[in-house]
Order: C-alpha cells, then sequence, then structure tokens
C-alpha cells in the first residue's frame, strides 16, 4: 500500500450514504491521499458494518471545503465561538486543533476489502456540493454530493473534525497544486506523520 492518509475506529462519527444506502453507520476507518494519474484525492471511508464509499476531491472542490471545515471547528468550540478577540480565537483554534488531532489514531492501515458493499458504487463518486450544518446535539455535519445526485453525510466530532482536516494537508501536501491549508492557530512546519502520510482510525 502507498503512503496515505487514514483514521480509523478511534474517531468516533457517523456516516450516510444518502440515496443507495439509507440509515446512519459508525465509521470505522477514513483515508485521504492523492492520486497522480487523476490530479484529485480520493476519499475512502469505511463503515463498521462493512460499507465502503469512495469520493473524488477535485482541487476547486478542497478550495470550497476548506473555509467550511475551518468554520466548523471554529463553531465546534464553546470557547471559541464566545471568544471576541481574533488572534485569542486563532490561538484557540491551534490548541483545540493539537489536542483533538492527538487524540486521535493514525497508527492502522487501511483496512478496505474488495468484499464491502459498496452502496454509491466501486467508481468514486465526483463531489461538486458541499453543504454543513449540525445536528440535534449540536454537533457538525457535512454533505459531500455529486454536481447532481445525492451523497454522503458524515457527522463530526471535534477529534474527527480535526483529523479530516489534517489529513487534508497531508495529502494536499503530496499534490503539487501550489495550494497550502492553513488553519489559524497552528504551525505551518509539517510533522514525520504529514510526511509520510497516515490513515484515521
Amino acid at each position: 500500500m502507498s503512503a496515505m492518509a487514514a483514521i480509523v475506529g478511534a474517531a468516533a462519527g457517523a456516516v450516510q450514504a444518502q440515496h443507495c444506502y439509507h440509515g446512519a453507520v459508525k465509521l470505522h476507518q477514513l483515508k485521504v491521499d492523492y492520486n497522480a494519474e487523476q490530479d484529485r484525492l480520493l476519499m475512502l471511508i469505511a463503515a463498521s458494518d462493512a460499507v465502503e464509499l469512495r469520493m473524488w476531491l477535485t482541487r476547486r472542490f478542497v478550495k470550497l471545503l476548506w473555509p467550511l471545515l475551518v468554520k466548523l471547528a471554529e463553531e465546534a468550540s464553546p470557547r471559541i465561538r464566545t471568544q471576541a478577540n481574533p488572534e485569542a480565537r486563532k490561538a484557540l483554534l491551534g490548541i483545540e486543533h493539537q489536542q483533538a488531532v492527538q487524540k486521535a489514531d493514525f497508527s492502522k492501515a487501511y483496512e478496505g476489502s474488495k468484499s464491502r458493499n459498496m452502496p454509491l458504487g466501486e467508481e468514486p463518486l465526483l463531489l461538486g456540493r458541499i453543504q454543513t450544518g449540525h445536528d440535534r446535539k449540536g454537533q457538525p455535519v457535512l454533505a459531500l454530493h455529486p454536481a447532481e445526485g445525492q451523497g454522503v453525510t458524515l457527522t463530526l466530532d471535534a477529534v474527527l473534525l480535526h483529523s479530516v482536516c489534517r489529513l487534508l494537508q497531508a495529502a494536499v501536501k503530496k499534490s503539487g497544486w501550489d495550494m497550502e491549508l492553513k488553519l489559524p492557530g497552528t504551525e505551518a512546519a509539517p510533522t514525520a506523520d504529514e510526511r509520510t502520510g497516515r490513515t484515521i482510525n
């Protein structure tokens, strides 16, 4: 397996593949990597009941997605929401980002399998639309859709939200897109894990 980014198991979250698959399932792993042949990022989501979702993220889509993720991260924290000072908000976001990422498990390889059910099809879904919001418990919700039709809705806790940000940063650094995903209040220097790529567990 090539160097890839993924989060597995330790990050709590729910995922729903709309239209083809109904009902939320627990997220097991999430992986993001750059595909040079397609010049796109490939996001793979493995759910706990042997479901796998595959999605393409173009440079344009990532450019639209990133500020929305940063806003979700700010809105998800009561400390940041109630802080009026812009510099203090940046500092708090940086602190909470580091704390959340430290709680994520990046140590395991992605466990995608051909035996997994793929409700959106084997070919990755080309994403073109984004919607964000919050569920009834106040948790951030991220809906990723193709230009037409239904897509995937992710319910994110703080660990998963910040981990997805970290995975996107690492994948974009490998892309050669001449684009940097900056999170206010964080250091720009890459860590050893970011240089090698990861999976969220």
